[in-house]
């Protein structure tokens, strides 16, 4: 057991009788947006925990003890992604996860979602409904995957939204982008900038899935969060070109975990995000093209890893920005937003922090 996990057990314990925790909690801490990159070893797993308590999970990790694509779920309290992803839930003082985006069909996405499931409760699953049979060719045990989610699934509530909807959260909004190859039409408010970067846009990848990924813009007052999945290719870039869909981001996750496919100033839109977050593992994402990118970018005022990456060529950013600098140990970054747009990042590893002043775009909800 890790020292962070047995602190968020006992602290769990301590406050198991209160009535209203995981209702209340987060409302109290400052009226904060928190986001939890939870470290599922290349992955995806964010938690996202609004000012009034309600809780969005943004895809469940891999399945199984050792968590691999070929993995299979087991014994829920072996688990190794889902017991991180509980942990983060018990460190924000949630009982239950109010929503859960599944961005696509991979085993890295949603293969931890039979044994979260049985770590907590979900109430509403949200994702793009099926997938093609073809993302076997490329990606083996998609399919198996898939039908392992879809039971957990066919036992709750379930939302298909198409872009430009907005999913069912208080206090800020969340927009769909991008859904099953679909994406926005028309700019969000205060985008719409041409993007002098665009070109040819890079081929995915894994063609038949990852540009299928659902892709989501959280707007809390001033400030705002962009997660895409693993979009690539022409749908990726559609949002991007000729013109920028989606405006400036204080904090965007890359996409593909920073893979080599998304590794293009055009995907970077007509303005840099102040905070690029890469949710690479040790070897998986974290392309050293993508690195290459990043420190191209002119105005990026931060980048932060979830691991240290291994590959060749990479160049990795300062330790203190790193969350993981090898694979013993699943540390987060955790994030915590005002309304005013200014935000607070800390690395769980170190427990250092570093503040970002508000911006000036004077973005808002429009609400």
């Amino acid at each position: 057991m890790t020292f962070r996990l047995a602190v968020a057990l006992v602290f769990t314990a301590a406050t198991l009788g209160s009535p209203h925790l995981g209702e209340g909690f987060a409302a109290r801490a400052a009226r904060t947006l928190d986001i939890y990159f939870i470290d599922v070893e290349g992955g995806q797993s964010t938690l996202i925990v609004t000012p009034s308590g309600q809780s969005l999970l943004v895809d469940t990790g891999f399945p199984g003890h050792e968590g691999a694509f070929q993995s299979q779920p087991g014994d829920a309290r072996q688990a190794r992604d889902a017991n991180r992803i509980a942990a983060a839930v018990r460190d924000a003082a949630l009982k239950r996860i109010d929503f859960l985006l599944i961005t696509h069909f991979h085993a890295d996405h949603d293969g931890g979602a039979p044994e979260l499931a049985a770590l907590v409760p979900i109430r509403t699953f949200i994702d793009h409904g099926t997938v093609p049979a073809e993302a076997e060719q490329t990606s083996r045990g998609t399919l198996d995957a898939f039908q392992r989610y879809a039971a957990v699934r066919a036992r709750a509530r379930h939302i298909e939204p198409k872009p430009g909807d907005r999913l069912p959260l208080t206090g800020l909004v969340a927009t769909v982008v991008s859904s099953a190859r679909a994406t926005l039409t028309s700019a969000l408010d205060g985008a719409g900038r041409a993007n002098a970067s665009c070109g040819a846009p890079r081929p995915p990848q894994e063609p038949h899935e990852n540009p299928r990924s659902t892709g989501i813009v959280l707007q809390f007052g001033r400030f705002r969060f962009i997660d895409l999945g693993d979009l690539t290719g022409p749908p990726l870039y559609a949002l991007f070109c000729p013109g920028d869909r989606l405006g400036q981001a204080d904090v965007y996750l890359l996409p593909h975990h920073g893979g080599l496919d998304a590794a293009d100033p055009a995907v970077f839109g007509a303005s840099p995000p102040r905070v690029a977050v890469v949710n690479n593992g040790a070897t998986k994402g974290g392309a050293s093209d993508m690195f290459a990118a990043l420190r191209r970018v002119q105005g990026i005022e931060d980048v932060w890893q979830l691991h240290r990456s291994r590959n060749e060529g990479a160049q990795n950013f300062a330790d203190d920005r790193i969350a993981n600098l090898d694979e013993t140990t699943s540390y987060w970054i955790k994030l915590s937003a005002k309304e005013d747009g200014s935000f607070v990042a800390t690395n769980a590893r170190t427990g250092g922090s570093r503040e970002y002043a508000a911006s000036a775009s004077g973005r808002t909800t429009g609400r």
